[in-house]
Protein backbone atom coordinates (compact mmCIF):
# COMPACT_ATOMS: atom_id res chain seq x y z
CA UNK A 1 0.00 0.00 0.00
CA UNK A 2 1.05 3.66 -0.27
CA UNK A 3 1.06 4.19 3.46
CA UNK A 4 3.90 1.29 3.84
CA UNK A 5 5.52 2.30 0.97
CA UNK A 6 5.83 5.76 2.67
CA UNK A 7 6.79 4.02 5.65
CA UNK A 8 9.82 2.09 4.49
CA UNK A 9 10.79 5.33 2.45
CA UNK A 10 10.86 7.46 5.51
CA UNK A 11 12.87 4.10 7.18
CA UNK A 12 15.56 4.47 4.28
CA UNK A 13 15.98 8.04 4.76
CA UNK A 14 16.53 8.22 8.12
CA UNK A 15 18.77 5.17 8.00
CA UNK A 16 20.69 7.74 5.43
CA UNK A 17 20.74 10.54 7.29
CA UNK A 18 22.15 8.15 10.67
CA UNK A 19 24.81 6.66 8.15
CA UNK A 20 25.88 10.16 6.81
CA UNK A 21 25.88 11.57 10.18
CA UNK A 22 28.47 9.23 10.89
CA UNK A 23 30.31 9.47 8.22
CA UNK A 24 30.75 13.52 8.76
CA UNK A 25 31.70 12.64 12.36
CA UNK A 26 34.38 10.40 10.79
CA UNK A 27 35.31 13.07 8.31
CA UNK A 28 35.38 15.74 11.28
CA UNK A 29 37.57 13.72 13.49
CA UNK A 30 40.26 12.64 11.19
CA UNK A 31 40.06 16.14 10.02
CA UNK A 32 40.38 17.55 13.28
CA UNK A 33 42.96 14.74 13.94
CA UNK A 34 45.61 16.29 10.34
CA UNK A 35 45.02 20.21 11.79
CA UNK A 36 46.28 18.89 15.32
CA UNK A 37 49.30 17.27 13.76
CA UNK A 38 49.67 20.67 11.61
CA UNK A 39 49.62 22.58 14.53
CA UNK A 40 52.43 20.57 16.29
CA UNK A 41 54.50 20.94 13.43
CA UNK A 42 54.57 24.54 13.00
CA UNK A 43 54.62 25.08 16.80
CA UNK A 44 57.89 23.10 15.70
CA UNK A 45 58.95 24.87 13.47
CA UNK A 46 58.57 28.14 14.77
CA UNK A 47 60.28 26.43 17.93
CA UNK A 48 63.44 25.55 16.15
CA UNK A 49 63.34 28.83 14.23
CA UNK A 50 63.10 31.11 17.85
CA UNK A 51 65.76 28.39 18.74
CA UNK A 52 67.96 29.32 15.86
CA UNK A 53 67.34 33.13 16.04
CA UNK A 54 68.36 32.64 19.73
CA UNK A 55 71.97 30.42 18.76
CA UNK A 56 72.65 33.26 15.69
CA UNK A 57 71.93 36.43 18.01
CA UNK A 58 74.02 34.83 20.88
CA UNK A 59 77.16 34.10 18.55
CA UNK A 60 76.88 37.38 16.50
CA UNK A 61 77.19 38.94 19.68
CA UNK A 62 79.98 37.14 20.88
CA UNK A 63 81.68 37.87 17.89
CA UNK A 64 80.96 41.54 17.22
CA UNK A 65 81.87 42.09 21.38
CA UNK A 66 85.69 40.12 20.34
CA UNK A 67 86.04 42.19 17.22
CA UNK A 68 85.19 45.50 19.94
CA UNK A 69 87.44 44.10 22.20
CA UNK A 70 90.33 43.67 20.30
CA UNK A 71 89.97 46.88 18.23
CA UNK A 72 90.21 48.79 21.79
CA UNK A 73 93.05 46.48 22.82
CA UNK A 74 94.97 47.28 19.69
CA UNK A 75 94.27 50.94 19.91
CA UNK A 76 96.00 50.94 23.52
CA UNK A 77 98.78 48.66 22.16
CA UNK A 78 99.11 50.98 19.25
CA UNK A 79 99.82 53.78 21.36
CA UNK A 80 102.47 51.79 24.09
CA UNK A 81 104.10 50.69 20.20
CA UNK A 82 107.44 48.76 22.25
CA UNK A 83 106.53 45.08 21.25
CA UNK A 84 104.37 45.07 17.78
CA UNK A 85 103.41 41.21 18.52
CA UNK A 86 100.02 42.03 20.92
CA UNK A 87 98.95 44.67 18.18
CA UNK A 88 99.53 41.20 15.66
CA UNK A 89 97.31 38.99 17.68
CA UNK A 90 94.97 41.39 18.18
CA UNK A 91 94.69 42.32 14.73
CA UNK A 92 94.91 38.37 13.70
CA UNK A 93 91.68 37.63 16.62
CA UNK A 94 89.56 40.53 14.73
CA UNK A 95 90.40 38.95 11.05
CA UNK A 96 89.03 34.98 12.72
CA UNK A 97 85.98 36.57 13.90
CA UNK A 98 85.28 39.22 11.15
CA UNK A 99 85.79 35.22 8.89
CA UNK A 100 83.09 33.98 10.90
CA UNK A 101 80.39 36.26 11.10
CA UNK A 102 80.93 36.32 7.45
CA UNK A 103 80.53 32.87 7.18
CA UNK A 104 77.34 33.12 9.16
CA UNK A 105 75.96 35.56 7.16
CA UNK A 106 76.74 33.64 4.21
CA UNK A 107 74.99 30.50 5.26
CA UNK A 108 72.02 32.65 6.51
CA UNK A 109 71.84 34.02 2.45
CA UNK A 110 72.35 30.93 1.10
CA UNK A 111 69.24 29.22 3.38
CA UNK A 112 67.04 32.29 2.32
CA UNK A 113 67.92 31.37 -1.45
CA UNK A 114 67.58 27.39 -0.86
CA UNK A 115 63.87 28.23 0.77
CA UNK A 116 62.61 30.64 -2.13
CA UNK A 117 64.73 28.13 -4.54
CA UNK A 118 66.91 30.71 -6.00
CA UNK A 119 69.73 29.13 -5.07
CA UNK A 120 72.77 30.10 -7.60
CA UNK A 121 74.69 26.77 -8.75
CA UNK A 122 76.71 27.74 -12.09
CA UNK A 123 78.58 25.15 -14.04
CA UNK A 124 82.02 25.61 -15.94
CA UNK A 125 84.46 23.07 -16.78
CA UNK A 126 86.76 22.94 -13.94
CA UNK A 127 89.58 21.25 -12.68
CA UNK A 128 88.37 19.03 -9.39
CA UNK A 129 91.61 18.41 -7.92
CA UNK A 130 92.10 22.26 -7.56
CA UNK A 131 89.20 22.49 -5.83
CA UNK A 132 90.16 19.88 -3.42
CA UNK A 133 93.51 21.46 -3.10
CA UNK A 134 91.94 24.56 -2.46
CA UNK A 135 89.63 23.33 0.28
CA UNK A 136 92.51 21.24 2.19
CA UNK A 137 95.01 23.75 2.31
CA UNK A 138 92.64 26.39 3.96
CA UNK A 139 92.69 23.73 6.90
CA UNK A 140 95.69 23.17 6.92
CA UNK A 141 97.02 25.24 9.86
CA UNK A 142 94.01 24.41 12.08
CA UNK A 143 94.68 20.91 11.42
CA UNK A 144 98.00 20.79 12.50
CA UNK A 145 97.37 23.01 15.73
CA UNK A 146 94.67 19.97 16.55
CA UNK A 147 97.41 17.36 15.68
CA UNK A 148 95.78 15.96 12.75
CA UNK A 149 97.27 14.80 9.69
CA UNK A 150 95.34 16.27 6.79
CA UNK A 151 95.74 15.07 3.24
CA UNK A 152 94.48 14.21 -0.05
CA UNK A 153 93.96 11.14 -2.38
CA UNK A 154 93.24 12.20 -6.49
CA UNK A 155 92.86 9.24 -8.55
CA UNK A 156 94.72 9.14 -11.75
CA UNK A 157 93.25 10.15 -14.44
CA UNK A 158 90.64 12.40 -12.96
CA UNK A 159 88.99 14.60 -15.88
CA UNK A 160 87.68 18.51 -15.92
CA UNK A 161 83.51 18.35 -15.56
CA UNK A 162 81.09 20.39 -15.40
CA UNK A 163 80.30 21.80 -12.03
CA UNK A 164 80.75 24.90 -9.95
CA UNK A 165 83.73 25.15 -7.99
CA UNK A 166 82.87 28.02 -5.70
CA UNK A 167 79.57 26.02 -4.57
CA UNK A 168 81.51 22.75 -4.58
CA UNK A 169 83.78 24.33 -2.76
CA UNK A 170 81.95 25.77 -0.30
CA UNK A 171 80.50 21.68 0.43
CA UNK A 172 84.33 20.65 0.94
CA UNK A 173 84.60 23.62 3.09
CA UNK A 174 81.57 22.10 5.46
CA UNK A 175 82.83 18.78 5.60
CA UNK A 176 86.38 19.66 6.29
CA UNK A 177 85.19 21.58 8.87
CA UNK A 178 83.23 19.14 11.00
CA UNK A 179 85.92 16.67 9.98
CA UNK A 180 88.48 18.72 11.62
CA UNK A 181 86.52 19.86 14.01
CA UNK A 182 85.55 16.39 15.71
CA UNK A 183 88.62 14.93 15.08
CA UNK A 184 91.45 15.17 18.13
CA UNK A 185 93.84 13.64 17.29
CA UNK A 186 94.42 11.54 14.15
CA UNK A 187 93.62 11.59 10.47
CA UNK A 188 91.38 13.08 7.67
CA UNK A 189 91.33 12.78 4.32
CA UNK A 190 89.65 14.22 0.82
CA UNK A 191 89.35 11.63 -1.86
CA UNK A 192 88.08 11.80 -5.41
CA UNK A 193 87.23 9.27 -7.85
CA UNK A 194 85.61 8.52 -10.95
CA UNK A 195 82.22 6.19 -10.40
CA UNK A 196 80.92 5.46 -13.86
CA UNK A 197 80.23 8.82 -15.18
CA UNK A 198 80.13 10.52 -11.83
CA UNK A 199 82.82 12.16 -10.22
CA UNK A 200 82.90 11.26 -6.03
CA UNK A 201 84.07 13.40 -3.62
CA UNK A 202 84.49 12.29 0.14
CA UNK A 203 85.80 13.49 3.44
CA UNK A 204 86.92 10.38 5.72
CA UNK A 205 88.00 11.60 9.20
CA UNK A 206 89.02 9.42 12.16
CA UNK A 207 87.02 11.08 14.81
CA UNK A 208 84.10 10.45 17.19
CA UNK A 209 81.60 8.86 14.76
CA UNK A 210 77.98 9.68 14.99
CA UNK A 211 75.26 7.28 15.94
CA UNK A 212 73.43 5.19 13.33
CA UNK A 213 69.93 7.08 14.28
CA UNK A 214 71.20 10.21 13.75
CA UNK A 215 72.73 9.49 10.83
CA UNK A 216 70.28 11.82 8.77
CA UNK A 217 70.02 14.22 11.09
CA UNK A 218 73.14 15.94 10.18
CA UNK A 219 71.56 16.95 7.01
CA UNK A 220 68.80 18.89 8.49
CA UNK A 221 68.42 22.60 8.84
CA UNK A 222 69.05 23.97 11.94
CA UNK A 223 70.01 20.48 13.62
CA UNK A 224 73.20 19.56 15.24
CA UNK A 225 74.03 15.50 16.09
CA UNK A 226 75.14 17.18 19.96
CA UNK A 227 72.37 18.53 22.18
CA UNK A 228 73.77 22.10 22.84
CA UNK A 229 76.92 21.90 20.79
CA UNK A 230 77.72 25.52 20.63
CA UNK A 231 80.18 24.92 17.90
CA UNK A 232 78.35 25.72 15.00
CA UNK A 233 74.40 26.39 14.20
CA UNK A 234 73.59 23.43 11.80
CA UNK A 235 73.25 25.13 8.24
CA UNK A 236 76.13 23.75 6.85
CA UNK A 237 75.16 20.61 5.57
CA UNK A 238 71.80 21.29 5.20
CA UNK A 239 73.42 23.94 2.53
CA UNK A 240 75.66 21.10 1.30
CA UNK A 241 73.16 18.81 0.60
CA UNK A 242 70.85 21.48 -1.27
CA UNK A 243 74.65 22.57 -3.38
CA UNK A 244 75.08 18.90 -4.47
CA UNK A 245 71.13 18.02 -5.42
CA UNK A 246 71.62 20.96 -7.57
CA UNK A 247 74.39 19.42 -9.14
CA UNK A 248 71.68 16.20 -9.83
CA UNK A 249 74.10 14.50 -7.25
CA UNK A 250 73.90 13.62 -4.04
CA UNK A 251 75.22 13.21 -0.33
CA UNK A 252 75.41 11.17 2.35
CA UNK A 253 77.37 9.87 5.72
CA UNK A 254 78.83 6.59 6.61
CA UNK A 255 80.05 6.47 10.35
CA UNK A 256 80.02 4.54 13.57
CA UNK A 257 80.68 5.45 17.19
CA UNK A 258 84.50 5.32 17.40
CA UNK A 259 85.32 5.05 14.26
CA UNK A 260 85.21 7.81 12.62
CA UNK A 261 83.23 8.90 9.50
Amino acid sequence: TLKAERAVADETVREERVANASLLSLEREETDKDLSRERARSDAAVATRDEFLGLVSHDLRNMLGTVMGSAELIGRASSEAQNAAPILQHAQRIQRSGARMNRLIGDLVDVASIEAGLLAVSRELADPALVVAEAVESFQAQALARGVLLVTEVARGIPHAWFDPARILQVLTNLLSNAVKFTTVGKVTVRVLRVGEELEFSVVDTGEGIAGDKLEMVFERFRQVAVNDRRGVGLGLYISKCIVQGHGGHIWVESKPGQGS
